[in-house]
């Protein structure tokens, strides 16, 4: 029940979002300064709060970063192959990054923690921020070398490490390294934010959405659908017994990894030159269509693990 009760307050700020465009509320300059305030406020607070407290030690467990890092380099090759015949850099960019990109947070940890218990919770929480590390990383790097393709490799990388997204993971852990606390008036302002960040950038992908069939790509979206629902907790499920990971992290990672795409890849695809439209479409269809999957994937888990 708390996992269609989390979809369907997704659906709802979709459809909010939709119909806020509609009634001119979030015209075109209000969803870009609302998108701006997701990408340079809302989400590095969340990344922040999510990683300045994690023991360093703990998040970059062997069997964990090679499982997480193994499935999505995997699934991210695969969506380079499948995606590469798409001739527009906008649109091959977003489809390959939301082919991997999981919807963590929000969905992956609740979900585990509701059907899996309190083990498989914890370490969920650790393939959270293990996946923060190698998600957006690879999602930045995707975006800005794909849609700027005559940019040298120094301002790619200069590019890379200063997005906010990146400059808060690398602070959150420097922060855990050195075993800074941050004041508690200061974390709690951190959360706040953060909690800010998936209901605004819901609001601006469902701004962005036009359902409109002569307009959508129902091969990409199609193929982002298959990749992200279907294929990847399979290539999880192989990645977590091939290193050996107990039950309770096979359980967690294999959930967390059948994820629908996260809403933060509109957010990059908005900020990074990607085809927002599609980003949006995407979100919408693998958000909707991971009602039936996540509750097949939980069940073949419970038998199989």
């Amino acid at each position: 029940m708390s996992l269609l009760l989390s979809l369907l307050a997704m659906l709802v700020l979709l459809a909010a979002g939709t119909a806020a465009r509609r009634v001119g509320i979030l015209e075109p300059t209000r969803r870009e300064q609302l998108n701006a305030f997701a990408y340079y406020v809302a989400l590095p607070a969340l990344i922040l709060s999510s990683t300045y407290d994690q023991p360093l030690s703990e998040v970059l467990s062997a069997e964990l970063l090679v499982g997480v890092a193994g499935t999505l380099l995997a699934v991210a090759g695969i969506a380079s192959v499948v995606h590469g015949r798409t001739a527009d850099p906008a649109t091959r960019s977003v489809a390959t990054v939301q082919s991997y990109h999981s919807n963590l947070g929000y969905l992956g940890v609740p979900v585990v923690a509701t059907t899996f218990g309190s083990l498989a919770t914890a370490k969920a929480a650790l393939i959270l921020g293990v996946a923060a590390l190698v998600q957006i990383g690879l999602t930045v790097t995707i975006l800005t070398t794909m849609n700027d393709a005559d940019a040298s490799l120094t301002s790619e990388l200069g590019s890379m490490f200063a997005n906010p997204a990146i400059l808060s993971v690398i602070v959150g852990l420097a922060a855990s390294v050195a075993g800074i606390t941050i004041p508690t008036v200061a974390d709690t302002g951190l959360e706040y934010l953060g909690q800010l960040a998936l209901p605004i950038a819901l609001l601006c992908v469902g701004a962005a959405l036009t359902l409109d069939a002569d307009a959508i790509p129902f091969g990409t979206v199609s193929a982002v659908v298959v990749l992200k629902l279907v294929a990847m907790p399979v290539i999880a499920l192989g990645a977590f017994v091939l290193v050996g990971a107990d039950a309770s992290t096979v359980r967690a990672g294999v959930v967390m990894m059948a994820m629908p795409s996260a809403v933060s890849t509109y957010v990059f695809a908005s900020e990074l030159g990607g085809d927002r439209q599609l980003a949006s479409i995407n979100v919408f269809a693998t958000t909707v269509c991971s009602v039936a999957s996540l509750l097949l994937v939980v069940q073949v888990i419970r038998i199989v693990v």
